[in-house]
């Protein structure tokens, strides 16, 4: 069976920005999609938060991963500790290396890009030239060449953002980065 697992960013749930938009979408294309949320976002450290994430998931080759803001580094997380390969990492907003000014316990100290690389069968990596946060392009180009794929530069912004009243509530690249099929 087709999954798909949407993480949000930080202090946000999952009926924020486009995620509920996204699960539709791939529920419309018969993937069971889990959509969590976790209060903790960013807030816990990520060697203590990780377990309790891993723990929920059961992935496999039909897996996608999506994860906005501070999702993304979760997911590079995931990645380097599972043993199962999945299909695809979508990495929206993403970082993997410290926000000024922030204190993102989300991250890790480095990653094992080539264990990463070796989990996923493709990467999707969305970021903006205009990101307020610092999840710009540079932190997508950062990634993108440590883990190839497909990198896609915006100027829009963090792809929603409460502080910045960008609201955000559907995400057609993204669909279309995907393959879904629209529903009708």
């Amino acid at each position: 069976m087709k999954n798909a697992v949407i993480f949000h960013g930080t202090e946000c749930k999952p009926e924020d920005f486009w995620y509920m938009w996204l699960k539709q979408q791939f529920e419309q294309n018969d993937y069971k999609v889990q959509l969590p949320y976790y209060k903790d976002m960013n807030r816990v450290s990520i060697a203590e938060f990780l377990p309790g994430v891993m723990s929920q998931f059961k992935l496999d080759a039909n897996t996608i991963l999506v994860g906005h803001s501070a999702g993304a580094p979760l997911i590079l997380s995931m990645l380097e500790s599972t043993r199962q390969r999945i299909a695809k990492a979508v990495l929206v907003a993403g970082f993997s290396e410290p926000l000024e000014g922030d204190k993102d316990v989300i991250l890790q100290d480095h990653y094992d890009w080539a264990k990463i690389r070796e989990h996923a069968d493709e990467f999707i990596i969305i970021n903006s030239d205009n990101d307020p946060w610092g999840c710009d392009d540079t932190q997508g180009r950062k990634m993108f060449e440590k883990l190839g794929g497909t990198l896609v530069i915006r100027h829009d912004g963090h792809f929603g953002s409460k502080t910045m009243d960008q609201p955000y509530k559907e995400f057609p690249l993204l669909s279309n980065l995907l393959a879904l099929v629209p529903s009708t």
